[in-house]
């Protein structure tokens, strides 16, 4: 339950780590395709990230939910949310065949909110051009919330393109600093960098200002279709297309291709929507 007091990782570790990040993003796809909704590009470029935060770098007990001394994470980036629920479910917060309510009617995926005593949220890039985010950052600046850990996927594309082409928001890390944040970079890909980071911002950085881990991804990690491609930012693939999806992790990963799919069953919903 504890998290790690280091933060070096073992090779052993490191491959641990990145099974559950290919592990996140095969069930994230298979979540999304049943479900007919969801965003892929933004779930599948913060795997490492929850991987890390999940198995190494937060204090959680999922037979202790509501567990008053427990970390928290909030996903300000909500679109990202399959990736997420792929995560809890695997860390065993609830069966797995629950993410195959994502998008249903009385799904069963709302988690109660309650205090924090340690915080990460995960924002993102596109996001990162509102006001209210910079409006937050300030007000965790001004009462010096040192257990507020925010992660930033930066994965460079928005809805529409570019980030850099429809609102920059560089230089994010100046940004940052000049709002009263340290800030941490990092490949958001390298479970190792992440675990390192996740362990200075806890152990050793807090002093009285809120921090920011600055995570460079690529939108779609993973699926060569979706890597820096806006189509995928909002999009479900059809049975087919997402066959081609996890085949391609699986390959990509060094994992055996099939294993825990519902694509035949994704395959006869949609028989049924077309009146088969």
């Amino acid at each position: 339950m504890s998290p790690s007091l280091t933060a070096s990782v073992s090779a052993e570790q490191r491959t641990e780590l990145d099974a559950r990040a290919y592990e996140i993003r095969r069930l994230t796809i298979e979540m999304i395709t049943w479900g007919r909704w969801g965003h892929i590009g933004g779930s599948l470029s913060l795997a490492e990230i929850l991987a890390v935060l999940y198995w190494r770098a937060m204090d959680v007990d999922p037979a202790e939910p509501r567990w008053e001394g427990r970390d928290r994470l909030v996903l300000s980036k909500a679109h990202a949310s399959p990736a997420l629920y792929a995560a809890l479910a695997m860390k065993g917060f609830f069966p797995v065949d629950e993410v195959y309510t994502y998008c249903e009617l009385g799904s069963g995926l709302r988690l109660r909110r309650a205090p924090r005593p340690r915080v990460f949220c995960i924002i993102g890039d596109g996001e990162s051009n509102e006001g209210n985010v910079w409006e937050a950052a300030m007000a965790a600046a001004h009462h010096g919330l040192d257990n507020l850990v925010a992660i930033l996927d930066y994965n460079k594309v928005m809805a529409k393109g570019a980030v850099h082409d429809q609102m920059s928001i560089e230089p994010l890390a100046d940004k940052w600093r000049a709002f009263g944040w340290d800030v941490l970079e990092v490949d958001g890909h390298d479970v190792g960098e992440l675990a390192a980071a996740f362990h200075r911002a806890r152990w050793v950085l807090p002093r009285g200002r809120p921090i920011v881990v600055i995570a460079n991804t690529v939108k779609g990690r993973g699926v060569a279709m979706a890597e820096f491609n806006p189509r995928w930012h909002t999009q479900a693939p059809d049975p087919a297309t997402a066959d081609r999806m996890l085949r391609e992790l699986a390959r990509t990963y060094g994992q055996p291709a099939g294993g825990y799919s519902r694509l035949d069953v994704v395959a006869a919903k949609e028989a049924f929507y077309r009146g088969e």
